[in-house]
């Protein structure tokens, strides 16, 4: 009786292998590429930003219950460090509910757009969660949702677009997919994850790997003024000055959308 051995693509011991990694990240690839080709996607706005913001009324929620709970246990150093971050969630709050509306407005006015914009995020929470929530705001509006695989993130946000979520493993193939058919970049307050993809981005137009116009606006002056300092890397000589027309510094929706569809018009 002869025995029918399972074919190599479908052998997930193998695939799972270290040896099969080039066939992963050639996954990571070609089936992202297939399935925008078939959404039509092909000019996109992206949104970088914190996982940590959250929506402003349960920030405030969450405040006011440690507040109580401050006044019932005014000596307890855990709820008083609690109060503290929260405060910070607080002020963070502000860019998820100005994201929100900044993203929904480009969908609407990217419907209506010969080149068809379509905002795109990390798919995660916080300001990942405003852009696309954002974009579920507007009649018929679409999102992307470029997610990763992460311990303390499972999954897309609900508000991407179901044809548009996507689980990537490789940061750099996400990377690539984030870039490719990006024609204007929004980066909101964030950490390590959001000073990776602005600086790699930059990195990228410094030495023309990407050679396309790309506006890139930072949102959130105040943010921005305390954590960068860019004018002193021209001051010592390792950028030049020009460098610093890469980007622009705005502090309202109204700046944002402004700058980005009159760059895209």
């Amino acid at each position: 009786m002869t025995k029918q051995p399972d074919k190599a693509y479908k052998n997930l011991d193998f695939l799972n292998s270290t040896g099969a990694r080039p066939i992963r990240i050639l996954c990571e690839y070609e089936e992202p590429r297939q399935r925008f080709l078939s959404e039509g996607i092909e000019n996109t706005v992206v949104f970088f930003g914190s996982a940590r913001a959250k929506e402003p009324a349960e920030a405030q929620r969450l405040l006011a219950e440690a507040e109580a709970s401050a006044e019932a246990h005014p000596e307890d150093p855990a709820i008083a460090a609690q109060l503290v971050r929260l405060r910070r969630t607080v002020a963070l709050s502000r860019y998820y509910g100005e994201i929100r509306d900044l993203a929904g407005r480009i969908t609407e006015w990217g419907q209506n757009h010969a080149a068809g914009y379509v905002v795109a995020s990390g798919g995660g929470p916080g300001i990942m969660e405003a852009t696309n929530r954002g974009a579920s705001d507007v009649e018929g509006g679409r999102s992307i949702g470029l997610g990763i695989s992460l311990p303390f993130e499972q999954g897309v946000n609900e508000w991407v677009t179901e044809s548009l979520a996507f689980e990537f493993h490789y940061f750099f193939t996400r990377k690539y997919w984030f870039l490719y058919h990006c024609k204007a970049l929004v980066i909101c307050p964030g950490g390590f994850g959001t000073l990776d993809e602005f600086f790699e981005t930059l990195t990228l137009i410094q030495t023309g790997k990407i050679s396309k116009r790309l506006p890139i606006v930072l949102y959130g002056r105040q943010y921005w003024d305390d954590i960068l300092n860019l004018e002193a890397m021209a001051k010592w000589g390792t950028i030049s000055e020009k460098d610093l027309e890469l980007f622009v510094v705005v502090d309202t929706v109204d700046e944002a959308y402004d700058y980005i569809t009159s760059e895209l018009s």
